[in-house]
């Protein structure tokens, strides 16, 4: 088949993974929800050096939260745990030894490891028979995870075989839909942008990002469908087991 594609890139969180399945694990654990042992994690460091309440420690953090979201959506930028923390900290107007510090942004940047969400159901045979005929990537923000346990995860989902390259945002220093997400991938698989399709579930993350730099662009909606009604995609992919079809039909 004659094709002017030669690499598909993937975002991670609702096209190759539920994200938030992992929850109804954590309840049937009994463990808190990731947000809340966030919260509790950074307490208890903190209480162990000098006291202080809970909901203190939540209202900072809820805070560097916002502040997060607003660099990232504004500037394309995610900052590790490690910095979220340290904002948190400034907030609080306390301290913690560095190693104390790495520890804890270690312990919260492996959660989705330890206890893992789910695949987008199907997923994984999609990307064997798409590895036949053409290079994989995956593009991602890491918002809390970092890149390092984001190919933990994937590994241990059997996934990690059929992708050459990785870019993810603590890596790249940039996050979606900033060129150089997508740069950093092109370069790794050994293409032009132009010979690339990118596929993944946000509007202006995946699909704008991907166009303004002359790529095809397929909305995921399987997962997510938020941004189904108003989208500049090139397709949509309803159903996770069309993509192979939709993929070669852009192809041609």
């Amino acid at each position: 088949m004659t094709t002017s594609l030669k690499a598909v890139s993937f975002d991670l969180w609702d096209t190759l993974i539920d994200d938030e399945s992992d929850e109804p694990k954590r309840l049937a654990q009994g463990l808190r929800p990731k947000p809340a042992e966030r919260r509790h994690l950074l307490w208890e460091a903190l209480s162990r050096h000098q006291p202080l309440s809970l909901e203190e420690v939540s209202r900072a953090y809820d805070s560097a939260d916002a502040a997060f979201s607003k660099v990232w959506s504004e500037n394309a930028v995610t900052w590790p745990v490690a910095e979220r923390l340290r904002v948190t900290l400034d907030s609080l107007g306390r301290s913690l030894p560095e190693d104390e510090l790495e520890d804890l942004a270690e312990s919260m940047g492996r959660m989705e490891v330890d206890i893992p969400p789910d695949l987008v159901p199907g997923i994984g045979g999609v990307l064997e028979e798409l590895s036949r005929r053409y290079k994989l990537s995956v593009i991602s923000d890491a918002i809390v995870t970092p890149g390092t346990r984001l190919r933990e995860l994937l590994e241990g989902h059997g996934l990690m075989k059929y992708f050459s390259t990785f870019a993810f945002s603590d890596e790249v220093g940039r996050s979606k839909p900033h060129p150089s997400m997508f740069e950093t991938a092109a370069r790794g698989l050994g293409v032009e942008l132009a010979e690339m399709v990118h596929v993944g579930d946000r509007d202006a993350n995946d699909v704008k990002g991907a166009q303004a730099l002359g790529m095809k662009a397929v909305l995921f909606t399987a997962a997510r469908d938020a941004d189904k009604a108003a989208t500049s995609a090139d397709t949509l992919c309803e159903n996770t087991a069309d993509l192979p079809a939709i993929i070669d039909r852009l192809a041609k």
